[in-house]
């Protein structure tokens, strides 16, 4: 399709997201983030053209990759993948606007020991399994407000601002529905916490009338 027949398609993603943001709240404001890992830098560039502004990738050298290549575009780009500790260095050094997937204490203070080397800091949300499923990184949802306050209080570097969570992993709508809620519930108990990022392409609607604020938006938002 071409620039105009896609700037109609994405504002219609636009009026879906704006639906479900009103049935939870008029004064709530969504943020999309266009998970680009199966897209080329030219759909990035495409999307660009009409307005998005925020990416996110799931592997470092993707991230990588396709930052360098369009650093002239003034992108924002989140990562969102699991973090593996022999490549923290190399996250670090692209030092994304973002990081979705801090999943446990333990990489937390691997990332406080690189940060403090480096005299940076990281924005960066707390990750939970709110389904509690094994195939699912994250802090299960009793640790998580323990495990956010021990890091915001051990970890200095890493400026934690809200929880990122995956929908459950289920064809019932009921049950994906409670593991958003169980987020969002977290979530109102972090002090300073103002993100909260859940729904994907298949579940975002849903997710933001459970209070979601961020949505991770692949193969809708690149129409595939």
């Amino acid at each position: 399709m071409n620039d105009e027949e896609y700037k109609i398609y994405i504002d219609d993603i636009i009026r879906r997201v704006e639906s479900a943001r009103v049935k939870f709240s008029e004064y709530q404001i969504i943020k999309i983030v266009a998970i680009s890992k199966y897209s080329t830098t030219k759909e990035i560039e495409k999307l660009y053209r009409i307005g998005q502004r925020a990416f996110g990738e799931n592997k470092v050298q993707d991230l990588r990759a396709k930052s360098s290549e369009l650093e002239d575009l003034p992108l924002e780009w989140h990562f969102v993948g699991n973090l593996q500790k022999n490549k923290i260095n190399n996250l670090l050094d692209i030092n994304p606007a973002l990081f979705h997937g801090l999943d446990s204490l333990e990489l937390a203070h691997e990332l406080q020991k690189k940060l403090e080397a480096r005299e940076m800091t990281l924005e960066a949300l707390l990750q939970i399994n709110s389904a509690k499923e094994e195939s699912k990184h994250g802090v299960i949802p009793e640790d998580a407000v323990a495990i956010y306050n021990q890091i915001k209080k051990e970890c200095p570097n890493i400026h934690l601002r809200g929880v990122m969570s995956i929908g459950a992993h289920s064809d019932n709508r009921a049950v994906v529905k409670k593991s958003f809620e169980t987020t969002y519930d977290i979530y109102k108990q972090l002090d300073g916490a103002t993100i909260c990022s859940m729904g994907m392409s298949g579940d975002f609607e849903l997710a933001i009338e459970c209070g979601s604020n961020m949505v991770r938006l692949g193969s809708i938002m690149f129409n595939k």
